[in-house]
């Protein structure tokens, strides 16, 4: 994650037990060879990060995602990209961690419990050497309107630049909803997300953004065309 990148980087979530029933169920059966070649073909439609998570209640998460990294570590054309450790628990982001090479990414951390406990992660993620992605989240919920997405991160960015964190290695997320879902308070919910991302990288220096945008065409499920031109 240097600035020597494209402005632009894909992260492919196939390796994603969430994003790929394949995935999931090669997993499951503990073929985890098979699973690798799903890390191959990521990288190879050119993800140029690929997001790893074994959030699922079937699995031993801690267990599935050592195991995973271990193998991707043996395999050059994989571990050349940086893996984005994805899980709602952190003792299995804390499992990620200790089994990458380079720089890794953590996601998520945010505020939902406060500060104090949020700076623990930011400091622990500093241990790892981590980029972090940071949720636009905080003790009374999710950012929905562009003000409330800036207002939550220019706080996180400044407790944890404050901290010592390097900015650089700051990504926000600040969230990206479904619009045309039949409620008129979230018609603006796309234009939020873009205005909220200027007024960001215009404040806030170094620090870069993170969207899932399939999240904003979830409405139009079926429309591939349609989703598509969304996005």
């Amino acid at each position: 994650m240097t600035a020597s990148l494209s402005r632009f980087v894909n992260i492919g979530e196939r390796t994603n037990v969430s994003g790929s029933a394949r995935f999931k169920r090669l997993i499951v059966e503990g073929d985890y060879e098979e699973a690798l070649s799903v890390a191959r073909q990521q990288i190879d439609n050119g993800a140029q990060i690929i997001d790893v998570n074994m959030d699922d209640g079937l699995l031993d998460g801690v267990e599935a995602m050592t195991r995973f990294l271990r193998l991707i570590a043996t395999e050059p054309d994989i571990a050349r990209v940086p893996v984005m450790i994805d899980s709602s628990k952190w003792e299995v982001i804390e499992a990620g961690l200790k089994c990458v090479q380079g720089k890794a990414v953590v996601n998520s951390i945010s505020m939902k419990e406060g500060e104090e406990p949020f700076l623990e992660r930011v400091h622990d993620c500093m241990r790892y050497g981590a980029a972090v992605v940071v949720m636009a989240f905080d003790e009374t919920g999710q950012a929905d309107t562009e003000d409330r997405k800036v207002e939550i991160c220019t706080r996180t960015y400044h407790l944890m630049t404050g901290a010592g964190f390097p900015p650089e290695d700051i990504i926000f997320d600040p969230n990206i909803f479904a619009v045309a879902t039949g409620l008129s308070e979230h018609d603006n919910y796309g234009v939020d997300f873009i205005k909220a991302t200027k007024r960001i990288k215009d404040t806030l220096p170094h620090a870069r953004i993170s969207g899932g945008l399939s999240n904003l065409s979830f409405s139009f499920r079926g429309n591939e065309p349609g989703r598509r031109a969304m996005h």
